[in-house]
Parts: structure tokens; C-alpha cells; sequence
């Protein structure tokens, strides 16, 4: 059996705390989700990453944001997101 990831940002998603409001229906995890359990915009989900990147990699914001965005793009929510 293939393990769930989000279809946003790739994160595995293996217990229920991983989903939005434990909602185990959803393809995309807590990070990638809003406070209402919908999905964030392209544009949050570079930002999110981007702070994830900045605090993990010792990077600044301008190649956080290049690097959460190149990647993000290869993401199944985001592959043909132009």
C-alpha cells in the first residue's frame, strides 16, 4: 500500500494529527492547511516553506522563497500551476 503524502508540500502524512482538523479525507497536511482546514494559496504555501527552509537551512528569505517555489512546483498540487 503506497503512504499517504501531501499533495502539497510532500510531507508524509501518517497520523491523524498530520490532517487538518484530524479530517483524514484530506490530500494535504496541518502546515499546508488554513485555520478552517482548506488548502492554502500557491502564494502561502512558498511562505510557509520558505520560513521552514529558513529556520533548517540557515538560508535567507530570497533563496528560501526560490527554493520552497522550484520545489513546491514538482508537488502533485502544484505541477501545472503557472
Amino acid at each position: 500500500m503506497d503512504k499517504k503524502k501531501c499533495i502539497s508540500c510532500g510531507m508524509p502524512l501518517v497520523n491523524k494529527e498530520d490532517f487538518p482538523n484530524d479530517d483524514i479525507s484530506k490530500k494535504y497536511c496541518i502546515y499546508c492547511a488554513k485555520e478552517d482546514g482548506s488548502m492554502k494559496s500557491f502564494e502561502e504555501a512558498i511562505e510557509g516553506m520558505a520560513n521552514f527552509l529558513m529556520d533548517t537551512q540557515n538560508v535567507t528569505i530570497e533563496e528560501a522563497k526560490i527554493k520552497a517555489k522550484k520545489y513546491l512546483l514538482t508537488q502533485e498540487a502544484w505541477i501545472d500551476f503557472k
